[in-house]
């Protein structure tokens, strides 16, 4: 239970950096039977599937990298599923990552981290 609302607490955070820089939130937490997508917003016409991660302090390494190639995967099929059941047609997509440290107060949006 203490992990989830840590995840929840570092989504919220992200939620309102994407807000606060113009983007439009779609949909949070979406889940399929591939994987889960922590958000999903547009901005200028991109649909950005958007995995966030946090820590709280760097002694570990960086939250993007726990990003691997395995999770990029899931997302991936995630975000593939999502387009379909949605009708998505002839949109462009890119895959994020925001990071955030919290003794640092840091919030970093990495667009593009991945690619499909």
């Amino acid at each position: 239970m203490y992990k989830e609302n840590k995840g929840y607490a570092y989504e919220e955070i992200a939620k309102k950096y994407l807000i606060k820089n113009n983007y439009k939130i779609i949909e949070q937490n979406f889940i399929s039977k591939f994987g889960e997508i922590d958000i999903i917003a547009i901005k200028d016409g991109i649909l950005c599937f958007i995995e966030v991660k946090g820590r709280k302090n760097t002694e570990f390494g960086l939250p993007r990298e726990a990003v691997t190639k395995y999770k990029q995967k899931k997302i991936i099929f995630a975000a593939k599923y999502f387009l379909l059941k949605g009708n998505y047609n002839n949109v462009q997509c890119r895959f994020d990552v925001i990071e955030i440290i919290l003794d640092k107060k840091e919030v970093n949006h990495i667009e593009d981290a991945f690619w499909a």
